[in-house]
């Protein structure tokens, strides 16, 4: 009998482990964030894929900007055709706790009308953040996983070919300070504010460091005393970060994208027991062309006229029982037995919610 008890006691303290989650895969640290940063450049070196001259004028005209800061005078009146060349927007993301020097990947991607980025050199651009200034500069060569071809009016084209990637193309230049360092306390910040979860935190916390070493600011922050020395406290960090955290039961929640037709909910959707009578009404139409011809001799003329036909077809639907489901096998099980299209699910779905059925929040996206 005690092996039984120990037993399930193992197996309840397992599945508790299972469903606990580090602290760093619920929290982020407040102050510790990464940064947006986007350039303009040139791309040279294309076999006669770049912009046109005629709708991409600005391409042109940075050309022509780029050779007069390089020392090379273009006589007035000169017109500048960059057909191997191409203006493209760059992004990168600046990580927190970047140095000077550290290399960062660089998006490329055409804002003209160039036709294909394979085989271009990317000349050096600034990189700049949301504040003007400069926090990178980028050159490379240019990466494209597309592949192309047209000859006699046909082309073929796999991926995007306006699209490419420099891997290491730039390094950064300028660093962004962060407060990680400096003050008594670090603020964690919840990933989703919830009040059961906050209070989770702080108990793991304070029976990991001792009483008061955390404290819930909010639903959504928790206030920790760190240590004042960096060592020090990166030590903490690492420990703190790895405590294992039972985050509070989602709340459940059907996902539906209107336009595509998708549908996700999540484990903690439920059903009550109701009916659902569901038809189709198919319309269709169909056009056929008729020509209306005088007889000879008669001096009238042809005439071409269109034969419209509309029919409406109504398919009577059965009622069905959908019986209550508690887990989310048994509600895709419920739904599955319905036989209806995802367009179709998503009205079926919000007549359960109005009447009280779906057990869970609806989210039209």
């Amino acid at each position: 009998m005690n092996k039984l008890l120990l037993a399930a006691l193992l197996l309840m303290l397992g599945g508790q482990a299972l469903a606990a989650d580090r602290l760093k895969d619920i929290t982020n640290i407040a102050g510790v964030r990464s940064n947006q940063l986007l350039g303009y450049g040139l791309v040279v070196g294309l076999d006669g894929s770049g912009d046109k001259v005629t709708s991409s004028p600005f391409t042109g005209q940075s050309l022509s900007n780029m050779l007069t800061q390089l020392g090379v005078q273009i006589p007035p009146g000169t017109k500048v055709d960059p057909k191997n060349v191409a203006a493209v927007s760059l992004t990168a993301t600046l990580p927190a706790f970047a140095r000077k020097g550290q290399a960062l990947d660089v998006t490329v991607s055409s804002i003209g009308d160039a036709k294909s980025l394979r085989g271009g050199t990317l000349l050096l651009s600034p990189l700049k953040g949301a504040d003007g200034q400069i926090y990178g500069m980028a050159q490379g060569n240019v990466l494209v996983g597309g592949a192309g071809a047209a000859a006699g009016g046909s082309k073929a084209q796999v991926n995007q070919l306006s699209v490419g990637r420099i891997a290491g193309g730039a390094t950064v230049e300028r660093e962004v300070p962060t407060a990680l360092g400096s003050g008594e306390f670090i603020n964690l910040e919840l990933q989703e504010a919830n009040f059961t979860t906050a209070n989770r935190v702080v108990q793991a916390i304070n029976k990991a460091f001792g009483s008061g070493t955390a404290r819930a600011v909010d639903g959504g922050m928790v206030e920790v005393r760190a240590p004042f020395d960096s060592n020090q406290r990166v030590q903490f960090l690492s420990r703190m970060e790895n405590l294992a955290v039972d985050p509070a039961e989602v709340s459940p929640l059907v996902i539906i994208n209107a336009r595509t037709g998708s549908i996700v909910m999540n484990q903690a959707v439920q059903l009550e027991p109701c009916a659902v009578a569901h038809g189709n009404l198919t319309v269709t139409i169909s056009n056929t062309p008729q020509v209306s011809q005088p007889p000879a001799l008669s001096g009238g003329q042809t005439v071409a006229t269109n034969q419209a036909n509309v029919s409406v077809t109504s398919d009577g639907g059965k009622v069905l029982k959908v019986a209550k489901s508690a887990n989310l096998n048994q509600v895709v099980s419920a739904l599955n037995a319905l036989g209806a299209t995802p367009q179709d699910l998503i009205s079926i779905l919000q007549a359960m919610k109005a009447a009280g059925s779906l057990k869970a929040d609806l989210q039209i996206i």
